[in-house]
C-alpha cells in the first residue's frame, strides 16, 4: 500500500528522508519554498561524521559518490592565541574519514538527484485530523491533504505547530558572517593562515573563526555575546561608539557592510592584524543570532505529522545538526517504507520519534553546554573543550 506522503522543507534532512524513500521506491512529495535550487546561497561547509551524516548517505546509496566530493584534508584545525600564537594544529591522517567536509550546495544536489521537487510551495499551516487526512496550506492559497506530513523547515517551522507550541529562543550569542572569495590567489597570507581546513581564536565572550570552502572560498564567523537588539545602540549594549566613531545604531541592511565591518572590528579591537585581516577583507555581511529550542523538546504524538531536525530540535551549531537531521531523514524513511498500512505507519512514526527525542536531548545538552565554553569569559575553556574532542 502506498501512503501519500509530504516532506516540507528542502534541506538536509527533507532531502535525505525523500532520497531514502525514492530508493524505497516509494513516491514523496518534496515542499520547498524556494522558487530555485540556486535561490539564495547554500551556506557553508559541513562535515559529515561517519556515524551521522555518512550513515545516513549509505541508506541513501551515496557514500561513494560523497566521498569523490568530499575533503578529507578540510578536517584540519588550528587554534590560534588573540595575539596570534598558534596554540594548537590538528592535521588528518591521510586515510581519515572520520569527519570529512562537503559545501553545503554540492551536499544539496547530491541529494537531489533525481528527486522532484516542487520549488515554489511556500507552507503557512498543516491541519492534522481532517476527514481526508493532513491538510496543508499553502502561500497562494492552494490546500492538499496527505496521509503523512512530516516537518523538515527549519528553526521557523510551518509544521511544528500542529504538534508543539514550542518556539525558539535566543542563546545571547550572535554571528555575523562573512565570506572571502579566491582566497589562495587574492590573499595567500590569510589562505595560509587558515590552512587546508578552519581557523579559530577565542577571547573574552567571543570568537572569530574562519572555515575554508572549496574553490578558494572562505567562510568567516565573528561570534560574541550580545543582546538581541545589540544593534540598536552600540554605545549602549557594546561599548564600541566612541572606539569606532560610529553612530548610535546600524543598519543590518546597510549594502556597502562598512558600518558593520567597523563595529566588528572595533568589537575585536586589540587583536592580532592578520586575524583581524579575515574581517577587514569580507565581503558581505550576515547577521545570524543563534536560537535554540528547549533542550529536551518533545511533544504529544498527532497521527499524521511529525518534525526532523531543527524543526524538532533547534540547537547550537556545533557540528551535530545537520548529521543528526539527515541519520533521523533516513530512519523515519525506512521505518515509513517497512509499514505496510496505515496503522503501521503510524507506529512506526511514533517508535522514530520516542527514539529521535532521546537521541536529540543528549546532543542538544551537549551542544548547549559547548556553546556555553566557546563563547564564555573564559577563552580556556574553548581550547579545553577542542582538546577534549580532537585527537591527541
Amino acid at each position: 500500500m502506498r501512503h501519500r506522503i509530504a516532506v516540507i522543507g528542502g534541506g538536509p534532512a527533507g532531502l535525505t528522508f525523500a532520497r531514502v524513500l525514492h530508493r524505497h521506491d516509494h513516491p514523496v512529495t518534496i515542499l520547498e519554498r524556494d522558487p530555485a535550487p540556486d535561490a539564495r546561497p547554500p551556506g557553508g561547509t559541513l562535515d559529515l561524521h561517519e556515524n551521522l551524516g555518512q550513515l545516513a548517505l549509505g541508506k541513501a546509496g551515496l557514500l561513494a559518490e560523497f566521498q569523490a566530493l568530499s575533503r578529507p584534508e578540510g578536517q584540519a584545525m588550528r587554534i590560534l592565541d588573540v595575539d596570534g600564537t598558534v596554540l594548537r594544529d590538528w592535521q588528518p591522517r591521510p586515510d581519515d574519514r572520520a569527519n570529512p567536509e562537503i559545501d553545503r550546495g554540492q551536499l544539496r544536489d547530491l541529494l537531489l538527484g533525481p528527486l522532484d521537487v516542487r520549488w515554489g510551495s511556500g507552507v503557512t499551516e498543516v491541519v492534522p485530523g481532517t476527514r481526508d487526512g493532513v491538510l496543508v496550506r499553502f502561500a497562494d492559497g492552494r490546500q492538499e491533504t496527505f496521509d503523512l506530513v512530516v516537518g523538515a523547515d527549519g528553526a521557523w517551522s510551518r509544521v511544528r505547530p500542529a504538534v508543539s507550541s514550542a518556539t525558539p529562543h535566543y542563546t545571547g550569542v550572535t554571528l555575523v558572517e562573512t565570506s572571502l572569495d579566491d582566497v589562495d590567489t587574492r590573499h595567500p597570507d590569510l589562505a595560509r593562515l587558515i590552512g587546508d581546513g578552519s581557523v579559530a581564536v577565542y577571547g573574552v565572550n567571543r570568537g572569530l573563526v574562519a572555515q575554508r570552502n572549496s574553490g578558494g572560498h572562505v567562510k568567516v564567523y565573528a561570534q560574541f555575546r550580545a543582546p538581541l537588539d545589540w544593534h540598536t545602540d552600540l554605545d549602549r549594549h557594546m561599548g564600541l561608539r566612541r572606539r569606532a566613531g560610529l553612530d548610535a545604531g546600524l543598519d543590518l541592511a546597510d549594502a556597502e557592510a562598512e558600518a558593520m565591518r567597523s563595529s566588528l572590528l572595533a568589537l575585536f579591537d586589540g587583536w592580532a592584524a592578520p586575524v583581524l585581516d579575515l574581517l577587514r577583507h569580507g565581503t558581505a555581511f550576515v547577521h545570524r543570532p543563534l536560537y535554540v529550542l528547549p533542550v529536551s523538546h518533545t511533544w504529544a504524538h498527532v497521527p499524521g505529522v511529525t518534525l526532523l531536525g531543527d524543526a524538532a530540535h533547534l540547537m547550537p551549531p556545533l557540528g551535530v545538526g545537520a548529521n543528526l537531521a539527515m541519520l533521523e531523514g533516513a530512519e523515519l524513511a525506512e521505518s515509513v517504507a517497512a509499514a505496510p498500512g496505515p496503522g503501521d505507519r503510524d507506529e512506526a512514526v511514533r517508535a522514530f520519534e520516542e527514539q529521535m527525542w532521546a537521541r536529540a536531548g543528549r546532543l542538544a545538552k551537549i551542544t548547549a553546554a559547548g556553546l556555553e565554553r566557546l563563547v564564555s569569559p573564559d577563552p580556556t575553556e574553548a581550547l579545553a573543550l577542542f582538546d577534549e574532542v580532537q585527537p591527541s
